[in-house]
Order: structure tokens, then C-alpha cells, then sequence
């Protein structure tokens, strides 16, 4: 049965393992692009300490398992060069960590991408962060990742969306300045991810989407919208995207639950099995699962 609406298919953990290397990339992201998967997303860390003793909140033993001693490419640097291999599919990030990066040369960074892929490509999804040890290794400060994410996309938002930019913050400050070329139609989507109420809130206040990691968390959905409504924002217009069941059959309830993007494993490193394992696989899927949903 189709959706009201066509349902939207993503590829997950795409920058990840073999995916990392460049052939292996574009093979991968082409064979999305002719399945009909409409986006495909990568994920971060800049470093893993080896010693961590931050939980990781999505597996029991607090750990990330085999990710952390895993190639893990810049996400930005990834997408660039998938992004001249292909020509429709949008390109995410799941997630990037907002609070890591200097806030003006992240904006420059996304507008150029999305200018340079043609336009309307660019997905943001953005994150706080969980691994305080990463945090220290870069020089910043792991307490105040929240309020500094919020503001951080803030600013983001008037260098794309002003001719001549400014703001003024706790963390960041810029008056009257150019920063070109600015993403089409002045703004790249913002897709915040996390399992938590924070994150869900967060989603409500800002973002123009929410994808929570793992399972279909209608309680979590419902704290987007309350958040979204007190701040006086449509929630029917922040797009839910959630993660892929194994059985197809159990796409329907997600599309009841809201959901409007579904997102495929095709990496295990992360912690959750691939549903689909290489690029004749992606394209059954888009034979057998996402035509079922198309429009």
C-alpha cells in the first residue's frame, strides 16, 4: 500500500567500512540513486579516545563495539566527493556534531557543498554529542554542547538567509559580513537526531526535521510536537524520518505513526545489522520495497 504522500527511503551509515573509499563510494551512492532512494547519509567522529568512559547510549554495554578503531571519513568531505558522482540524490549528514565545529566555517562549508551539487541536495542532521572524551580532545568544552548547538544553527541560518549577515550570541558574534555563495533558496534543511526529549524538543523548536536513531519512539514524536506547538511551529512540518524494519511489512506503521523518510542500515559497524549489504542488494530494495511507495 502507498502513502498519502510518497514515502522517502535514505541510505544509512553510508561513509562507513568499505563505503569509505572513494570507488566504493560512488558505486554505492549510484546504485541508491537508481533504486530511488532519495537521500543518502553519513556519520561522524573526528576521534575516539580509546579509553572512553562515556556511555554510548545505543547499545547495553555503553560501547560503540567496532566503530571505535573504524575508518570514519569527514562527512563533508565524503559527500563533496560523492556528490560529482551523482546527480539527484540528496546527501545527509546523521549526524554531525554541531558543537565540534566552528559555527560560520560549517555554514560555508554546507552552502558550498549545496551550491556546488546543484542546488537543494543538502541535508543537516545535527547532534550535541555524547562522547565527552572526543570533546576534550578537540579543545572544546562538553557542558554547554545543548544551548550551543541551538545557537550554532542559529547563526547558521543568517549567514545563509541574509545578504549581509548578522548576529549576535553567547558563543558566536558577527556583524555585516558576506558569506557566499548561500545554499538555494537560503537555507539547508535542519534534521535533528537523537533518542531523547532533549533532542525531540530540540526538533520542535528548530529543526525543520527529527530522526530519532533507533525503533519508532511515538512518545518521542509526541514531545516534538507539544515542543513545536509552544513555539509557535506547524509540527505536521517537521518531517519524521525513522529507522528501517527488517520486514517491509512493518513500513506501514510507521507511515501511520507519521514517519516520512525511512532509513536503511547498509553498515553494521554502528551497532545495528545492514538491511541491505552492497549495491545489487540497495537496488533489489528499490525494486521489491521502495517502488511499492512511490508516487
Amino acid at each position: 500500500m502507498a502513502a498519502e504522500q510518497p514515502l522517502k527511503f535514505g541510505l544509512r551509515y553510508a561513509s562507513l567500512g568499505r563505503w569509505g573509499k572513494g570507488p566504493a563510494a560512488v558505486e554505492l551512492a549510484q546504485a541508491a540513486e537508481e533504486a530511488g532512494f532519495e537521500s543518502i547519509w553519513t556519520v561522524e567522529h573526528v576521534v575516539v579516545p580509546k579509553a572512553y568512559r562515556s556511555r554510548y547510549p545505543y547499545s547495553a554495554d555503553g560501547r560503540m563495539g567496532a566503530v571505535e578503531d573504524f575508518p570514519i571519513p569527514d562527512p563533508l568531505v565524503w559527500m563533496s566527493f560523492v556528490a560529482s558522482a551523482t546527480r539527484r540524490i540528496k546527501l545527509g549528514t546523521a549526524i554531525l556534531i554541531v558543537p565540534q565545529r566552528n559555527p560560520v566555517v560549517t555554514a560555508k562549508a554546507l552552502a558550498t557543498l549545496d551550491d556546488m551539487a546543484g542546488g537543494g541536495r543538502v541535508l543537516a542532521g545535527i547532534g550535541v554529542g555524547w562522547l565527552k572524551e572526543e570533546f576534550s580532545a578537540l579543545g572544546i568544552p562538553f557542558a554547554d554542547r545543548g544551548p550551543r548547538t541551538d545557537e550554532y544553527v542559529t547563526a547558521w541560518r543568517a549567514l545563509w538567509s541574509q545578504e549581509c549577515a548578522t548576529y549576535e550570541g553567547d558563543f558566536v558574534s558577527f556583524r555585516d559580513v558576506y558569506c557566499n555563495p548561500r545554499p538555494q533558496g537560503g537555507t539547508i534543511p535542519i534534521v535533528v537526531g537523537g533518542d531523547t526529549k532533549a533532542a525531540a524538543r530540540r526538533a520542535g523548536r528548530l529543526g525543520d526535521g527529527y530522526f530519532p536513531a533507533r525503533g519508532n519512539p511515538i512518545e518521542l514524536y509526541g514531545e516534538m510536537r507539544r515542543a513545536a506547538e509552544a513555539a509557535g511551529r506547524d509540527p505536521d512540518a517537521i518531517e519524521i524520518s525513522a529507522a528501517a524494519p527488517h520486514d517491509p511489512g512493518d513500513i506501514e506503521a510507521l507511515v501511520e505513526a507519521g514517519v516520512r523518510r525511512v532509513m536503511v542500515p547498509v553498515s553494521g559497524a554502528a551497532g545495528l545489522p545492514p538491511i541491505v549489504k552492497n549495491p545489487d542488494e540497495v537496488l533489489r530494495y528499490g525494486q521489491e520495497v521502495i517502488a511499492r511507495y512511490a508516487g
